[in-house]
């Protein structure tokens, strides 16, 4: 295994020392394998720990000993109005290759893969930006509207076929294929994972329990409320529940689907009555797979 995932290393790292000089799409080094990633695992979503963060879902990576699972977790963002585009594995080549994510003005093209909580495979439904401040999107984010007092609710109905596959390209992957705004968003100004997000995944990495291998797909630390921390409160486990599969991700990550959608999602449905509990929709079980461009809340937002 390790000799497989060094030579990918060198193929993977060639590529881009080949790759012109003003090339500006969006390259990963060192992350090149022939075995396809296992399908996302089900997982609730922990509560938003205070306002600014924003959701960044799990992603299963690779290292020396296979595929491992990186928790989806809530990270602030490094800059007012940015938000984070997940990273992505693409076949071509006869290969898998990881497309890292990034933090931009806009949402890029993320392959089709549905990660859901407002990721589901186009755009991103779960919040914007409005006034420096992040509205939150209770219907796909887990929010204690006690705490975070920007909030809106948007459900957007979506055909009921669940996917949770992890890949585009290749035998059983998604069919997406990036659209002209979502190739403008991957030529904007970008910034890389933080410091923060890199120490989580290397905590992942170092912890044998989040090997595909060794939890056979269903981890026991999916998702945790603050990046880098594996144990304590809020931190949720893989589910075993088919009715959880298809409430978890509903959304369905087809481009013909989501794009359709896409173009209603910019009137906001905003109810000030709907600040439930903390409860909140702890399980994402509706998805916004819009999210390109938003209209004004009609509510006054919190500063």
């Amino acid at each position: 295994m390790r000799k497989n995932f060094v030579a990918a290393s060198l193929f993977f790292a060639l590529i881009v020392l080949l790759a012109p000089a003003g090339t500006s799409a969006q390259i990963s080094v060192g992350v090149s394998i022939t075995t396809a990633p296992p399908a996302l695992p089900v997982y609730t979503q922990p509560i938003c720990p205070a306002a600014g963060f924003i959701w960044t879902p799990g992603y299963w990576s690779y290292g020396p000993a296979g595929y491992f699972w990186v928790p989806g977790t809530w990270v602030r963002a490094p800059r007012v109005g940015f938000l984070w585009t997940p990273g992505y594995w693409g076949w071509g080549g006869g290969v898998y290759a990881w497309h890292g994510g990034y933090w931009g003005p806009h949402v890029g093209f993320y392959g089709g893969v549905n990660y859901g909580f407002g990721y589901g495979g186009v755009g991103y439904g779960g919040g914007y930006w409005h006034g420096g401040v992040f509205a939150y999107n209770t219907s796909v984010n887990h929010v204690d509207v006690n705490v975070v007092h920007n909030t809106y609710s948007k459900t957007v109905i979506n055909n009921t076929s669940v996917s949770r596959v992890s890949y585009n390209g290749g035998t059983g992957g998604t069919t997406a294929r990036a659209t002209a705004s979502e190739e403008s968003a991957a030529h904007e100004n970008h910034i890389q994972p933080t410091s923060e997000q890199t120490r989580h995944e290397e905590t992942a990495k170092n912890d044998r329990a989040q090997l595909a291998s060794e939890n056979h797909g269903r981890p026991s630390v999916a998702a945790t409320p603050k990046a880098g921390e594996f144990k304590g409160a809020g931190v949720t486990g893989a589910s075993h529940s088919e009715h959880a599969a298809k409430s978890e991700h509903a959304e369905n990550p087809s481009h013909s689907s989501a794009r359709s959608e896409n173009a209603s999602s910019n009137q906001h449905n905003v109810s000030k009555q709907q600040k439930t509990s903390k409860n909140g929709n702890s399980n994402g079980a509706h998805h916004n797979s819009g999210g390109a461009k938003h209209e004004n809340p009609s509510h006054k937002e919190s500063k």
